[in-house]
């Protein structure tokens, strides 16, 4: 089984309200080993809802308390988007994933890159506050771009 980020099969659940859509990952979906999941809205968030980024660090930071997630009005929502990552480890364990596909760049799905924190749109080195929590647990972690590349996303 597959954890795949909602946004990026169509789903409505991006801060702005709109989705991600790469068809070459809903493709994976309709193969039918995939659960969607959205971290944001599992860990309370609504949608449409404000840009939020990482301030202080990335998601192991967030998730070891020394960072945390801000809107572009400096609104917390670290306490969101922490229940959300382990809402959504908790899927991936009840379903047996191996493998997580999602959203590039993002507070919470990003891997390898993020936000910098400061809504200036430069990316840094880090994952997400999902990401991390799930690479730390044994899930491989990939982004749409990797799929896009043509990555060997099922060698585990």
């Amino acid at each position: 089984m597959i954890i795949i980020s909602a946004c990026l099969c169509g789903v409505n659940c991006r801060y702005n309200g709109g989705s991600n859509l790469n068809e070459e990952v809903l493709s994976i979906f309709k193969e039918g080993n995939a659960v969607l999941v959205c971290p944001e809205q599992l860990g309370g968030l609504e949608t449409p809802r404000e840009p939020q980024e990482i301030q202080g660090g990335s998601g192991i930071d967030v998730l070891e308390g020394k960072a945390k997630v801000v809107s572009k009005t400096g609104k917390d929502s670290t306490e969101q988007f922490v229940k959300g990552a382990y809402e959504t480890l908790k899927i991936a364990k009840s379903v047996g994933a191996k493998l997580a596909i999602l959203k590039a760049n993002s507070p919470s799905c990003g891997c390898g890159e993020i936000y910098n924190g400061l809504f200036e749109g430069k990316l840094i080195k880090g994952n997400g506050v999902t990401a991390e929590l799930l690479i730390n647990n044994q899930i491989k972690v990939i982004s749409e771009k990797d799929i896009n590349a043509g990555g060997n996303f099922y060698g585990l």
